[in-house]
C-alpha cells in the first residue's frame, strides 16, 4: 500500500482529496492541529502538530518516509524551504499546492495554459506562491528534488458556494443578504467569465497525479473547462435560494477605494475580476480519466441547499453586511448627484 502524507487535509480542497485517496487505497497520514476531525477519512492517521513549528514537525515525523508528501497550507518560500529540508530523501514526490491566481494579470491571451506567465502585481498572496514555485524549481534543478506543482483556481465545496465578494467569516452573509432582499454587490458589470471547480472534481486530478512519475518536474492546473459570467453565477445563487436577485454593479476601482475593512485589490484586480478560461490539456494527458462531472450550475445549487440546511455553515458577518450597505449607499449617492 502506498503511503501519503498530507500537511493540512481538512480544508475545502484537501478534504475531498483525502476522501478520494483513501477510497483508492492510499495509506494516509495527516498533520494538523487536530481540528475538524470529523472531516478526516476513516483509517487515516492524524499526527497533531503545528506545521509552522519545524522542530515539532520533525519530531512527529521522525523516521517516517512516504511515497507522496502534499502540502496544502504552504504559502511562503520559508514554508516550502522547510518542507524541502525535511523531506529531501524521504519522499518520492512532493506536491505543492500553488494557485492559478499566480497567472498573468491582466491576461494577455486566453485560454490560460501552464505556459502563461506567472506575474501578479496586485496580490501579495499570488506573488508569494510564485516565489514558492521558484524556490522549488531551483531545488529541483540543483538536487533533483521530486516536485510536482498544482495550481487550483476557485475551488468550492458544499460548505462554501462561490461568490465574487465576501467578508472574513465565509460566504453565508452574501446568501443572507439575498434572502433578506438586500442589494447584492457584483464587481464591474458582471460579464467577466469565471471558472469555479467543485472540490470532488479537483480531487480526481490531484489523486491522479499522486505517485504519477510523468508528473515529476511539472506544473499543472486542475480546473473545470466551464466558465460562467458573474451575473449568471449570482442568478443561479438567487434561484437556488428561491428569491429575486437585486444586483448592484459597482466598478472594481470604486470597491477597492472603499476597502477600509478589506484588502480587495488582490482579490478583485488580482483574481476575480479577470476573465478566466483554462486549457486543461495537460492534466487530461497526465491523468487520462480526469473529467469534471459537477457542472457549475448544479454544484452551486447543491452548495446553497447544503448551507441552508446546516446551521454550522451560517455564520453571520455583521461587519461585511454593514460594509455592503455603506458601499451601496455611497454608490447611490454618487448617482443621485448627477441625476438631480
Amino acid at each position: 500500500m502506498k503511503r501519503a502524507l498530507f500537511l493540512g487535509g481538512t480544508g475545502t480542497i484537501s478534504q475531498s482529496v483525502c476522501a478520494l485517496a483513501a477510497r483508492r487505497g492510499w495509506q494516509l497520514t495527516l498533520v494538523n492541529r487536530g481540528s475538524c476531525m470529523d472531516r478526516v477519512p476513516e483509517g487515516a492517521q492524524v499526527l497533531c502538530a503545528d506545521v509552522r513549528d519545524p522542530d515539532a514537525l520533525a519530531r512527529v515525523l521522525a523516521g517516517r518516509t512516504f511515497d507522496v508528501v502534499a502540502d496544502f497550507i504552504a504559502f511562503t518560500p520559508d514554508h516550502v524551504r522547510r518542507d524541502m529540508d525535511l523531506f529531501d530523501g524521504r519522499t518520492g514526490q512532493y506536491l505543492f499546492v500553488s494557485s492559478a491566481s499566480a497567472y498573468q494579470k491582466p491576461l494577455a491571451a486566453l485560454p490560460i495554459t501552464e505556459s502563461t506567465p506567472l506575474v501578479n502585481p496586485f496580490w501579495q498572496y499570488s506573488r508569494d506562491k510564485i516565489a514558492c514555485e521558484e524556490a522549488l524549481n531551483a531545488r529541483m534543478r540543483e538536487t533533483g528534488f521530486p516536485v510536482t506543482i498544482v495550481r487550483p483556481s476557485h475551488t468550492y465545496c458544499e460548505r462554501k458556494a462561490p461568490v465574487a465578494l465576501h467578508g472574513t467569516r465565509g460566504n453565508w452573509q452574501v446568501l443572507a443578504r439575498m434572502r433578506e432582499g438586500k442589494p447584492t454587490i457584483i464587481p464591474g458589470d458582471g460579464t467577466s467569465l469565471w471558472t469555479a471547480t467543485h472540490a470532488s472534481d479537483f480531487a480526481k486530478g490531484f489523486v491522479g497525479l499522486m505517485g504519477n512519475p510523468r508528473a515529476l518536474g511539472s506544473a499543472v492546473h486542475i480546473t473545470s473547462d466551464e466558465a460562467l459570467s458573474w451575473n449568471r453565477i449570482y442568478e443561479i445563487l438567487a434561484g437556488a435560494l428561491g428569491v429575486e436577485l437585486h444586483p448592484v454593479h459597482i466598478a472594481t476601482d470604486f470597491l477597492v477605494a472603499c476597502q477600509d475593512e478589506y484588502d480587495l485589490n488582490g482579490d478583485l484586480h488580482g483574481d476575480k475580476c479577470a476573465n478566466v478560461l483554462f486549457d486543461n490539456t495537460k492534466i487530461k494527458r497526465l491523468v487520462p480519466d480526469f473529467v469534471c462531472t459537477v457542472s457549475m450550475a448544479e454544484g452551486i445549487r447543491q452548495a446553497v441547499e447544503y448551507m441552508c440546511a446546516h446551521p454550522e455553515c451560517q455564520e453571520p458577518d455583521p461587519v461585511f453586511d454593514r460594509w455592503c450597505d455603506r458601499v451601496c449607499a455611497a454608490y447611490q449617492a454618487g448617482l443621485a448627484a448627477f441625476q438631480a
